[in-house]
């Protein structure tokens, strides 16, 4: 599997091994500095150091063998599509559908299901994720979109990367928010203490989260969720670090009894169309399961 990264402005100056390890949830540090080491993290193009400093701009290549891998196979995996053209397929993610193959899911995700609906995909922003150009959790359902060609993917990828794109969630709380709409500006890396999680840390990446209470529902709140920043589980750790976890995830403390995932739902995606060069706007209505849920609260 093959990750492909761009460094951002708070990137620079940033150590290689340090910027691998803070993009890719289940490398460490250490392990990360093997990779590069072996040439398996390469910095436009070319092998680099662990210790090399980077600048905005430069793209980090990062291949992580995936065992019995030898090519992504289309599958007949049913998606619910909002709009389709030459350029772009929207889709709205079902929960428990991974986005790329990885460890533990080498199949029934959704790039297999994309190469058997767009067989000329392949290869489009990278062999094994062709045409993803953001992601959501695996349990994080809602709006997506896919670039079908490589002149889409590298405008959509730009427009996210500078934060033109506009990605709006909603998110039940635990808890009752002191307020009622505020900015989360709170830097984000691995968690120290837990290698399967990310947190605020004081050397870690900027992030910035911003949020609005919809509805206050016993002793939870409905919050509509910005991202003005793309980290890994961002939404999730921002809240949980401000003492009110998304309901239903576990992982961030904030499990609670009748719902197996987290309350998550990307419910707006904006941006330029690619091609047309017009602004482009797809919804994306609460998945069932969090609507039976949040009914059954009132």
């Amino acid at each position: 599997m093959t990750e492909f990264l761009v460094c951002e402005e708070d990137d620079d100056n940033r150590r290689l091994d340090r910027f691998v390890s803070e993009n890719m949830l289940s490398v460490s540090r250490t392990n990360a500095a093997s990779m590069i080491l072996d040439g398996n993290v390469l910095l436009d193009g070319k092998v680099a150091k662990p210790s090399t400093r980077l600048r905005k701009g430069q793209q980090v290549d990062v291949s992580i063998p995936i065992a019995a891998a030898s090519g992504i196979k289309p599958q007949d995996i049913k998606l619910d599509v909002i709009h389709e053209d030459d350029d772009i397929l929207v889709i709205n993610k079902p929960s428990g559908l991974p986005v790329h193959p990885g460890p533990g899911h080498l199949d029934g995700t959704l790039v297999n299901a994309i190469i058997a609906r767009c067989p000329d995909i392949k290869g489009v922003g990278g062999t094994q994720r062709p045409g993803i150009v953001h992601r959501l959790d695996r349990n994080t359902s809602g709006v997506m979109v896919v670039a079908k060609n490589g002149a889409a993917h590298a405008e959509i990828s730009n427009q996210i990367a500078s934060r033109t794109a506009t990605k709006i969630y909603e998110a039940l709380v635990k808890g009752t928010l002191a307020r009622p709409e505020a900015i989360i500006n709170a830097p984000i890396g691995r968690d120290p203490y837990h290698r399967q999680r990310m947190a605020v840390v004081e050397e870690g990446r900027e992030s910035i989260t911003r949020y609005n209470v919809i509805n206050r529902l016993r002793s939870f709140d409905l919050l509509q969720v910005r991202l003005l920043t793309g980290r890994t589980h961002q939404i999730r750790v921002h809240l949980s670090s401000i003492g009110h976890p998304v309901a239903g995830d576990e992982l961030y403390g904030g499990g609670v009894s009748g719902i197996s995932r987290q309350f998550l739902h990307s419910t707006l995606l904006a941006f330029i169309h690619p091609s047309s060069g017009k602004k482009v706007e797809y919804r994306s209505p609460l998945a069932s399961d969090l609507e039976c849920f949040l009914n059954s609260l009132v």
